[in-house]
């Protein structure tokens, strides 16, 4: 038979239980239980069984693996690895142990488990970064901050440290309650001592079955602070403990620019989420150069990765005023941010920092804790160190009364010591002479006088009844040695009798007086601060508080070189910028196969709207596009453009220009390009146009009138002003086409859009003719209609191919 786990009989348990199991209950009772059979056996609905069986694991997760225990912060894995490093005795000043034997003590008598999964967690214990007071001092690879692996266990070696010294303080003298271990042959503590609320301290985290936990380390000074403040005033507001506690205090260090009202709430329920940034300085490289340093990253932030990110934020030009990123870190961070040009506002730079990467974090707190190590509950901060006070009260208690035992039994003893000095002659000569000298010690009535035996014949053995002396006593008197029957040692006992009346006295009064309980906690915690204070290595405050200042957004074309650039977009959609404005005219090279589409002036300080085929507009930075020595790259490398998907045209934007969209059916709008601009990869979405339509036309608003022509030959001419402007849609008619009987029969379109232009009616309309001339017509009065109409034939001279250029 097994051994039934120690939780299942605590008297809380089966309360808090009870909760769990009203649910269960409904969703897996079944009153018709199958009657037993004719053996014996008895037999339970299937739901239920297995209903039953996941609670008693899920119980079992909470309260034995993943939630810590709010007195002492551990949670049962790295409350045994320290009592198993003390049973080895291993100090902090004492020598170092094989971290394979530690997890493997652990594991054989205490901890059930893989001695992989020990190992990862003492390794974490001894970890500076990952804890903000380390328990285990390592010796060897335990992992550093960029995410490397532990050691294997049997390289690294491991010893307990001064902090988890303190944890164990008093744990000789029953301060806690013992229990068995998992096969019943050894005991192991319920709960640790712990002289500072670890919980807090050192923070936990653990995922459970329906509930978790996520609590940041703290500064310990501060807590005890906190605690004082609560000894003083029982019924302090909870908020008030905030001007002892202003927030978490992480092993890493970085920056707190959360509002303190925030913190306020997430301390008073439990809940909330802090936002930590890292810590950096520009660092001066002289004439006007300059770099950022980040010498502190968020906690939990493994700086390779990190870096990883930033590469790519570089590689992919999210961030186009970031030319590059370094790590010169040593034992300390240092990760160097390049800027792309010496104009760039490091604010600005930050602050696309924090929005993109890791450099900005937001740590969330769950106080979900283990009260009296039974009863989960997400407790707020007062509650966590009024649970953490009530420990080290019931702490006190038990070593007042243990010591008092010690006291009780060891005055017990010197009161027989001194009158065996008494009454010395007498007891050499029990001693000597009698058969059964404990007995006669015993029965000896020593308030008289006794004739010394010099012979066996002069002896008289005690008269039968009730002596002085207990077994006790007279057990020692029976163990002293020869060398201490002297006058010397006589007045030694009476001092130390002396000596432990009155120290007697004081725990009588102690345990009698909660004041004087809570009084003497307070020293132990002012103790314990002045050990972990300021003067200790990790003492003082790492995690600095700031605002989350608001910085002006800039342009990223002002923190960009204007630099005059040439964009050449080839038919395939391959891209690149040339270096200054080179002539149109001027023949490039491409690849076999290929020639060119898009050839204009541009500067690198400018975006790029690309209008495709499926209504979509997307956005480049000039910044962006690849130099000009090779032949570029794939425009749908940059935008999220599907294969099936044509370019219809690349401009310039103006924030304050308009244009004018339309699709093959001939249905189009007027869009301000401030409402176009994509902000993501995949585009937005202007015009929409179904499957059997397409977008063809995006030109610059110029003029007060629109010039239309079809591919069937019709020109029509009307008002800009009778196109609406839209941020999205389908738009409207421009030109009407007639239907016309196609091959097969059908009634279709006898014709679609061609081409579309924008002039001033006063300035008349132009276009391209074939041998390089230009024609020029002011006279368009016979054209001029109302939008949606059919049109006339074009004017004399207008290209066959019904374009304007």
């Amino acid at each position: 038979m097994g051994v039934t786990p120690h939780f299942l009989t605590a008297p809380l348990y089966h309360d808090w239980r009870g909760q769990y199991h009203q649910y269960m209950t409904d969703l897996v009772d079944d009153q018709d239980t199958p009657d037993s059979p004719a053996s014996g056996e008895v037999l339970e609905p299937l739901r239920r069984a297995i209903g039953e069986r996941y609670l008693t694991y899920a119980l079992s997760t909470i309260m034995h693996r993943a939630l810590p225990d709010a007195r002492d912060g551990l949670k049962p894995v790295h409350r045994r690895i320290l009592y198993a490093m003390s049973r080895l005795r291993l100090t902090s000043t004492g020598g170092f142990l094989k971290s394979a034997k530690i997890s493997g003590d652990t594991m054989g008598d205490f901890h059930p488990h893989g001695d992989a999964a020990i190992y990862d967690a003492m390794a974490r214990l001894a970890q500076d970064f990952n804890v903000r007071y380390p328990l285990v001092d390592g010796q060897g690879n335990f992992g550093n901050i960029d995410g490397d692996n532990p050691a294997a266990s049997r390289y690294t070696e491991a010893r307990m440290t001064f902090v988890a010294e303190a944890m164990l303080e008093g744990l000789s003298e029953n301060a806690v309650d013992f229990r068995d271990n998992y096969d019943g042959r050894l005991t192991e503590p319920a709960v640790l001592p712990a002289t500072f609320p670890n919980i807090l301290a050192n923070g936990a985290a653990g995922i459970a079955v329906g509930m978790a936990t996520n609590i940041p380390p703290h500064n310990i000074s501060e807590l005890i602070d906190a605690c004082l403040h609560l000894i003083k005033t029982p019924d302090a507001r909870d908020d008030t403990l905030l001007n002892y506690v202003p927030g978490p205090d992480f092993p890493t260090g970085g920056i707190i620019v959360e509002p303190k009202e925030n913190i306020a709430k997430a301390y008073n329920t439990g809940r909330g989420s802090f936002r930590l940034r890292c810590t950096h300085e520009v660092e001066d490289l002289g004439r006007g150069q300059w770099q950022i340093v980040i010498t502190e990253i968020p906690y939990q932030v493994q700086k390779s990765k990190l870096i990883e990110k930033i590469a790519e934020l570089i590689q992919t030009k999210k961030i186009p005023i970031l030319a590059d990123v370094r790590d010169e870190s040593a034992e300390d961070i240092r990760i160097i941010l390049e800027p792309k040009s010496k104009n760039v506002d490091p604010e600005v730079l930050m602050n696309m920092m924090f929005r993109n990467s890791d450099l900005e974090i937001r740590f969330s707190l769950n106080m979900n804790v283990l009260i009296d190590g039974v009863t989960p509950k997400v407790c707020s901060m007062k509650e966590v160190l009024r649970a953490f006070l009530d420990h080290r009260r019931d702490v006190l208690l038990r070593r007042s009364q243990h010591r008092m035992d010690k006291i009780d039994h060891r005055l017990e003893v010197l009161e027989g010591f001194i009158i065996a000095f008494l009454n010395l002659d007498r007891v050499i000569d029990i001693i000597r002479y009698d058969d059964d000298p404990k007995a006669a010690l015993m029965r000896e009535n020593w308030s008289q006088d006794h004739p010394r035996a010099y012979t066996e014949a002069d002896y008289v053995s005690p008269a039968t009844g009730a002596g002085e002396l207990s077994e006790v006593q007279a057990e020692a008197i029976l163990n002293m040695r020869l060398r201490s029957l002297r006058r010397l040692e006589e007045i030694e006992l009476v001092r130390e009798r002396d000596a432990l009346r009155e120290e007697r006295a004081g725990l009588v009064e102690l345990l009698a007086s909660e004041d004087l309980q809570w009084s003497r906690i307070a020293e132990q915690l002012k103790d314990t601060k002045k050990q972990f204070g300021k003067t200790y290595e990790g003492g003082p405050r790492r995690t600095r508080f700031a605002e989350a200042g608001e910085v002006e957004e800039v342009p990223l074309e002002a923190m960009i070189d204007r630099e005059p650039i040439t964009v050449v977009c080839s038919q395939m959609g391959w891209i690149r910028a040339m270096t200054g404005h080179i002539d149109l005219g001027r023949e490039l090279k491409f690849k076999d196969g290929d020639g060119p589409r898009f050839i204009f002036h541009a500067e690198t300080t400018d975006r790029l709207l690309v209008f495709a085929s499926n209504g979509r507009f997307y956005t480049i930075s000039a910044s962006n596009l690849p130099g000009g020595r090779g032949m570029g790259e794939p425009l749908r490398l940059m935008v999220d453009l599907p294969n099936e998907v044509e370019i219809v045209d690349i401009l310039i934007h103006n924030p304050e220009g308009r244009l004018l969209v339309a699709s093959d059916a001939g249905n189009g709008f007027i869009c301000a390009e401030k409402d176009i601009v994509a902000q993501t990869r995949s585009g937005k979405q202007v015009l929409n146009v179904k499957d059997d339509d397409r977008a063809k036309i995006c030109i610059p608003v110029t003029g007060d009138h629109v010039a239309v022509v079809s591919e069937n030959g019709k020109f029509l001419v009307f008002a800009v002003e009778e196109m609406p402007e839209l941020t999205r849609g389908k738009g409207v008619r421009l030109q009407k086409y007639n239907m016309a009987r196609g091959k097969q029969g059908s009634l279709e379109l006898d014709g679609g859009l061609s081409d579309v232009t924008t002039f001033n009616w006063d300035d008349g309309l132009s276009w391209e003719m074939g041998g390089g001339k230009t024609r020029h017509e002011t006279d368009l009065g016979q054209w001029l209609g109302k939008r949606a109409g059919i049109g006339k034939r074009p004017p004399y001279g207008f290209p066959r191919n019904y374009k304007f250029k």
